[in-house]
């Protein structure tokens, strides 16, 4: 039986004020953390405050395009990398209550229920393997702070095999992925959190394009990929926590 109609009813505006009446929020119930604790290596990145970035709006706009055809000598540098998380979920700020954060991609409620994580292939000065973001590190500082989380065995194949075997982006510099933690937006609409969570997904994705477009670096967004897998390299369990979506980045091949 087809599960068009039933995901086509999932895309439809639900009755906020109901989901929001039986949430956790309205239960009186502690919010979720803003993210999670680390467990790994933490590694301060360098300042992004002097890197070459085309600070145009219309050029980089006009320059995005999905690029699938990376150097594989080239390097990346911290910097940049930096710089495109900080974009994508870097927190400027709590709100008064504590409850939520500001960010650089706008959520709604403020929930930014994610978490962001980076293959690094060939990134000047960091060994390949797999980082976290922790952006509870720096709130309200242009600073970057990850944590290492270990190797990946035959990491260009695996990598290929968690994008569903796009064998393309093995060349990629780094490869971002961008995990759901349901739970932060649940907690506030209850029933309806999932259709706004994956609007502000969009959101968190654009960010790192343009981010990357003003750099000079190619990225591709990928919603093919192989869900078991990805979950297992990244540490996650599938339920709580899930990877949602991907987005490669890395020097452009000159044709």
């Amino acid at each position: 039986m087809s599960k068009i109609p039933e995901n086509r009813n999932a895309m439809k505006c639900p009755n906020f004020s109901r989901g929001m009446k039986k949430s956790d929020q309205q239960m009186g119930i502690a919010p979720p953390p803003h993210g999670k604790e680390p467990s790994g290596k933490l590694i301060v990145l360098p300042s992004f405050d002097n890197i070459a970035i085309n600070d145009s709006y219309a050029e980089i706009l006009e320059a995005r395009r999905s690029v699938r055809v990376y150097n594989p000598d080239a390097l990346m540098t911290k910097s940049q990398l930096a710089y495109m998380l900080y974009t994508a979920f870097g927190i400027t700020s709590y709100t008064a209550s504590n409850v939520a954060t500001l960010r650089k991609a706008p959520s709604g409620g403020a929930r930014h229920a994610f978490e962001i994580y980076a293959v690094v292939r060939n990134v000047e000065g960091l060994e390949n393997g797999v980082y976290h973001y922790l952006p509870t590190q720096n709130v309200g500082e242009k600073i970057v702070t990850i944590e290492y989380m270990g190797e990946i065995e035959d990491q260009d194949q695996t990598l290929a095999s968690m994008l569903a075997e796009q064998n393309w982006s093995k060349n990629a510099q780094c490869t971002i992925f961008i995990s759901c933690v349901p739970y932060k937006a649940e907690w506030r609409y209850g029933e309806a959190a999932h259709r706004v969570v994956l609007i502000d997904l969009g959101h968190v994705g654009q960010n790192i394009m343009l981010s990357a477009t003003s750099l000079g670096l190619g990225s591709c967004c990928v919603a093919a990929f192989d869900q078991k897998l990805s979950d297992q390299i990244l540490q996650l369990d599938g339920n709580d926590e899930f990877v949602v979506y991907a987005i490669t980045v890395g020097v452009p091949k000159s044709s």
